[in-house]
């Protein structure tokens, strides 16, 4: 309850355990057993920050702080608390107060979305439950996104870059350094687990922007940002994922304040442990780191479990408020988580911590907080406040008619697919994919040219061998031609010559026949002159004629 301008949580013999505004930031722990009065606290602390015009939120996890929305029911027992804390005359009344649901699948509230690369790979890797080998690879993937001005919305942009990145493994190699196949494969199929539960609706857009959280209403009061996880819880990784995500942002977005007289906002976190179980060196450092700086921004971190165990001793440290409800100690293992509960408390001289703790009744708590100098004071045995709002949930129609008459509904109530990482790589491949086909086209076009130009090139050479043949024909046939009529021109030749010769003979023979035949004549005709006379001339003339033809003729045959 807000009273007097400090956070009214409990009654400690009479006097008011109060939480300071101002000491609100150095955030707080509420834990006990189940059915204890955790959520009960968390509801009285809840509206007493919403009612300083501090917005709120809380994450819902059985469903029952959805009443906060109704104005609170009086009853008997009711009654009998506000007499008995002597609120009736401090200002309690019942109310409701303005809420808006939210649920990451969008069933129960307004969905509420994140982006793969506002995640990024560190909380990916918790959520994927991936080692440290394949932490660093999507980390690699991450960076080689980044640098390509590649958006990574959804998990189909993931699935895609984890593809890329794995058909191009060699190319990058050289740059990021060895990018096992085997290990993105093992990604990919953490990606695909993901999407079977659910996680298709969460990665998407419009992304949740934190700023729709800082609002209050009318009246002054804070928002309360329920967050239903009835459903998330289930999924323990998913859960503890998305409310370090939650941090994350807050830490990397809002703006250095300083410690101010009242916080920005205020996160509640229940079934803390989950946040812690199964993480990683460098993820719960991060987690130190958030919740010891995040203060200075204006937020106030209150962390319900069961055990101030479920949380890191670096975080416990950090958590100056605290709220223990009963504890029940059945076995040596929680005997000594009694035994660090109350040493974790200021001790008070006036009972013993341990013993308390074990004795507390429902509605009953040990509180410790900060005073103004920021010291824890000492722990109070403390009967805590009753809520004004409606305790348990409200009617399912109820929540559905809240959901849809909210103004942020219609900003996030379609999810939408803008160009990213998946459709710039599918235009990659398509058009590597067409290029390739295109290359592949032009090479079987020139394999056929180049087979259709050997065809040509061959029936050329036939062709050319062929008229080099019937050239070759041609030329034996006209050669054998000019030697047939060479030979027979020197058969004419020859023949003309022997005709020649022959006339030249019988000429040379007539003429020296002739001849032969004078001399001889004349011969004849002196020697028969002398030897006959005139009947001797006559027979030495013819005689001397006849042997002179013939020893021409004889002479001539040689």
């Amino acid at each position: 309850m807000y009273y007097e301008n400090k956070i009214w949580i409990g009654e400690a013999n009479g006097e008011k355990v109060c939480v300071l505004p101002q000491m609100a930031n150095r955030h707080g722990l509420i834990t006990g057993a189940t059915g204890t009065g955790k959520t009960v606290t968390l509801k009285v602390l809840a509206e007493s920050f919403a009612s300083m015009g501090v917005p709120v939120f809380l994450a819902d996890v059985k469903g029952d702080l959805a009443g906060m929305c109704r104005t609170g029911q009086d009853s008997a027992d009711m009654q009998e608390r506000i007499k008995s804390f002597g609120l009736d005359s401090c200002g309690f009344a019942y109310q409701k107060y303005l809420a808006t649901f939210w649920d990451v699948y969008g069933k129960s509230g307004i969905p509420l979305r994140t982006t793969i690369s506002e995640m990024g790979p560190v909380l990916l890797a918790k959520l994927m439950d991936l080692n440290e080998t394949q932490t660093g690879v999507l980390t690699v993937v991450f960076k080689i996104a980044d640098d390509q001005e590649l958006l990574l919305i959804d998990t189909k942009d993931l699935k895609a870059m984890l593809q890329y990145v794995s058909d191009n493994n060699k190319e990058f190699a050289l740059e990021y350094g060895n990018i096992a196949k085997q290990s993105i494969g093992a990604i990919i199929r953490n990606v695909v687990a993901l999407e079977a539960q659910g996680a298709e609706q969460f990665f998407g857009e419009p992304a949740f922007r934190i700023a729709d959280w800082f609002t209050t209403g009318l009246d002054g009061k804070g928002m309360m940002n329920i967050l239903d996880c009835r459903e998330l819880v289930n999924n323990s990784a998913m859960y503890a994922t998305f409310l370090l995500w939650m941090l994350s942002e807050l830490f990397e977005e809002l703006p250095e304040v300083g410690d101010q007289e009242k916080p920005r906002i205020v996160f509640f976190f229940d079934e803390a442990h989950l946040l812690f179980d199964d993480i990683s060196k460098a993820l719960k450092e991060k987690i130190e780191q958030v919740v010891r700086l995040i203060r200075s921004k204006g937020v106030s971190v209150w962390f319900i479990s069961q055990s101030p165990t479920d949380v890191p001793d670096e975080v416990l440290a950090q958590l100056g408020n605290k709220v223990q409800h009963a504890l029940r100690a059945y076995t040596p293992a929680e005997q000594r988580k009694v035994k660090a509960a109350a040493q974790s408390l200021r001790p008070n001289p006036a009972f013993d911590t341990q013993d308390t703790l074990l004795s507390l009744g429902t509605g009953e708590a040990l509180i410790s907080v900060l005073d103004a100098d920021g010291i824890p004071g000492i722990v109070q045995k403390c009967r805590v406040l009753p809520p004004c709002s409606l305790m348990g949930p409200i009617p399912e129609e109820d929540r559905q008619q809240e959901i849809v008459q909210n103004n942020l509904y219609l900003r996030y109530r379609t999810m939408e697919d803008r160009d990213s990482a998946y459709e710039f790589l599918l235009r990659k491949s398509r058009k590597e994919l067409q290029e390739k086909e295109e290359q592949e086209e032009a090479a079987r076009l020139a394999k056929e040219q180049e087979r259709e130009a050997a065809k040509l090139a061959k029936e050329q050479e036939r062709e050319a061998a062929r008229l080099a043949k019937e050239q070759e024909r041609e030329a034996a046939r006209l050669a054998k031609e000019q030697e047939r009529a060479a030979a027979k021109l020197a058969r004419e030749q020859e023949r003309e010559a022997e005709r020649r010769e022959k006339a030249i003979r019988s000429k040379i023979n007539s003429v020296a026949g002739t001849a032969a035949g004078t001399i001889g004549r004349e011969l004849g005709n002196t020697v028969g002159k002398q030897v006959g006379g005139s009947f001797g001339k006559r027979l030495g003339g013819n005689l001397g004629a006849s042997l002179g033809r013939s020893i021409l003729g004889t002479f001539l045959k040689f």
